[in-house]
């Protein structure tokens, strides 16, 4: 692994590590030629890392790049349907839309990276830069609304990636898909760490005054400097609060999901992160402790000897006690809350928190109108003919 600080600076991954669906492991060597080979570059300690390059920009070798010139590139996802359903019984939600795929927040915790590894993607600095897009995201989705076999149940919007990262500014897929839920009058939850979300205010103003949604805003810290190294491109916490503060006012019901929880790390700042949040206008929380499935038990603790090798072993052995002495458990039971006393302690605490704050506890207390559901009508060839299709 190249040990120098362009590698790192505004990304949250310290390695492209190939996936464990690979045949061949790629391994990146620092020899000290480099650093002088590159030193003279006008990127030199200033990666172009936020411009988003376009589809045909998008390289096929995930190693084409210098470490000083870690681009973000995107590329039309070819799916042919954008609902996703799960049957996971700790989940609260049976369907979501994921707008793209990778996401370029780069947190080094993200549970979705190892999704990255199934596209023949690292789940570490490919996850963060190489990301696909559903460019017909809103058009597939009216088709599915419209089957006459469709049963309404609230959608989940941005739960494996942030349906509003930066990439979303430019292409506005979240927006197109707003806009058929609300003529739709379909329900729906988002989660983001995103200010971006602010932009549709507009369309969740009307969603909420029909009790059609919901929105979690991911709190993990307060600390700046964590919240940078954690979560290199998302919002900073200030800006949290104010997205927060800003959807409450408007009337659009508002959570703070404390998530993840990381033992010995951001443990200690629960309680002041449900306080904040509640004094911005959140009235319900919820918290996850830290996964790491997959490729995540070897990138974050690449991250945490990045950025906090002296706190490592504490982290890593206190994530241990949460999971039966491993890094994971996937186990539907505990992997979202752990076990052992210290998974209750912080599971007491939190909830203890919530009550302190007037803060309604967990991931399901908000209810949304699954009644109020019509069918799009489907696109018709002829003019006029989809209006008249309802007479027969």
């Amino acid at each position: 692994m190249f040990d120098t600080p362009y590698r790192r600076r505004g990304r949250g991954a310290q390695s492209n590590r190939s996936g464990r669906f690979e045949s061949t492991q790629r391994v990146d060597i620092d020899d000290g030629w480099q650093v002088m080979a590159w030193s003279d570059s006008p990127h030199s300690g200033s990666e172009d890392d936020h411009c988003s390059l376009g589809p045909n920009d998008f390289q096929s070798r995930p190693d084409a790049e210098a470490p000083t010139t870690l681009r973000t590139h995107w590329r039309p996802d070819k799916a042919r349907r954008v609902i996703t359903r799960n049957q996971s019984p700790d989940v609260h939600f049976d369907q979501s839309i994921n707008p793209y795929r990778g996401c370029e927040h780069g947190c080094a915790y993200c549970f979705a990276r190892p999704s990255h590894t199934f596209l023949g993607h690292s789940a570490g600095l490919d996850f963060e830069r190489r990301l696909y897009a559903k460019l017909d995201a809103a058009v597939l989705l009216r088709q599915e609304l419209a089957s006459p076999r469709y049963r309404c149940k609230p959608l989940a919007i941005g739960v494996n990636t942030d349906a509003y990262q930066p990439l979303e500014r430019q292409l506005g897929l979240t927006r197109q898909i707003l806009e058929v839920l609300l003529e739709c009058r379909h329900p729906a939850y988002l989660i983001t760490k995103s200010s971006l979300i602010e932009r549709d205010l507009d369309l969740l103003v009307k969603m909420a005054d029909r009790n059609l949604v919901t929105v979690s805003i991911s709190m993990t810290t307060l600390d700046n400097t964590l919240s940078h190294r954690l979560e290199p491109r998302a919002a900073a916490p200030h800006r949290r609060l104010r997205t927060m503060r800003t959807l409450a006012e408007a009337g659009v019901p508002v959570r703070a999901s404390v998530s993840p929880v990381i033992p010995a790390l951001n443990e200690h700042e629960m309680d002041a992160i449900l306080e904040a949040s509640a004094l911005a206008g959140a009235s319900g929380a919820n918290a996850i402790v830290l996964r790491l499935p997959h490729e995540l038990a070897e990138l974050f603790p690449e991250w945490l000897e990045a950025c906090y090798p002296l706190k490592k072993e504490r982290v890593l052995k206190a994530i241990r006690s949460l999971r039966s002495g491993k890094l994971n458990n996937s186990d539907f039971a505990s992997r979202f809350s752990g076990e052992g006393p210290r998974a209750d302690i912080i599971r007491q605490r939190f909830e203890s928190a919530c009550r302190r704050h007037g803060l309604a506890s967990g991931r399901g207390v908000f209810t949304t109108d699954v009644s109020q559901f019509r069918a799009p009508s489907p696109p018709m060839e002829e003019p006029g003919i989809g209006q008249q299709m309802p007479l027969f």
